[in-house]
């Protein structure tokens, strides 16, 4: 026969539940606060992220138009003979790869390109447009890659040049031309950029600019009529024995129309991720 508890007991018994059922309560409720915190830490982590991925390719495509700028405004000061300006575009450790040759430092190597051999062979040292003078460079077709760290960059750039000296020009260019008693001098180029830039202090600036001169041609007889060797290939000669010469030879060697030559790609193919493979010569 059960003995049935007493009512104290009970009472007992039915306190102990209520005690456990709140704490159990307690417990859950202490369970969803941790998840709803957890969850809002994830989201909040999440959207922090979010946004400092959109910032960053902000950033970026910021950098990618101030490089795009920066290449421009160099094509609008050589056509003009601005080569103080010029100058003024690279870092200090910038370098000129051309022709062949390496010239190296702002203020040494690049200076003694664009101010002591370009300003004095087409101006006679004096800054800005020669009269009859035309020396227009176009750039176009640039293809930009900011690094992750937004520091440095690389870039593509074609230029068509248009050039020559008037009938009347005062330019040395105009002046040899009369003294050779021949026609004045018209030319077309084309050439190939693969230019390397730095940010310091918050400002682009040239680390390298490559120019590959690819092909030029007389204007009146055009490039089917090119002569072979419109331009000298050979190895120029270096500072100081020339006094207006490179520091160094680049590794490459350089040919002009019509011989062809592919100027190698700082990219991979966009689409397949491949590097080019690059043509035998």
């Amino acid at each position: 026969m059960k003995t049935v508890p007493s009512m104290q007991v009970r009472f007992r018994y039915f306190q102990r539940m209520k005690r456990e059922r709140r704490l159990q309560l307690w417990g859950i409720a202490a369970a969803l606060a941790v998840l709803l915190l957890f969850s809002a830490s994830c989201s909040n982590s999440k959207l922090e992220q979010q946004i400092e991925a959109m910032s960053n390719q902000l950033g970026i495509l910021e950098d990618t138009q101030a490089i795009r700028n920066l290449h421009h405004a160099y094509g609008y000061y050589i056509d003009k003979c601005l080569y103080e300006d010029v100058v003024d575009l690279f870092a200090e450790d910038g370098e000129v790869h051309f022709a062949g040759g390496i010239y190296r430092g702002r203020t040494k190597g690049v200076r003694r390109l664009y101010v002591e051999s370009f300003l004095e062979g087409f101006t006679a040292g004096k800054p800005g447009p020669a009269h009859g003078f035309l020396l227009d460079h176009l750039q176009m077709q640039d293809v930009i890659h900011v690094d992750p760290d937004r520091k440095t960059a690389k870039a593509r750039f074609r230029a068509f040049m248009q050039a020559g000296a008037h009938e009347t020009s005062k330019s040395p260019m105009g002046e040899a031309d009369r003294k050779a008693k021949r026609k004045p001098t018209q030319w077309w180029e084309g050439g190939i950029y693969e230019n390397s830039y730095v940010k310091e202090d918050g400002v682009w600036k040239i680390q390298i600019l490559n120019y590959n001169p690819l092909w030029h041609a007389d204007y009146a007889n055009g490039w089917a009529h090119t002569r072979v060797g419109y331009l000298g290939t050979d190895a120029p000669v270096l500072y100081p024995q020339n006094p207006t010469g490179p520091d160094a030879l680049m590794d490459s060697g350089w040919a002009l129309w019509p011989e062809t030559m592919i100027v190698p790609f700082h990219y991979k193919n966009p689409v397949t991720g491949k590097p080019l493979i690059m043509e035998k010569r």
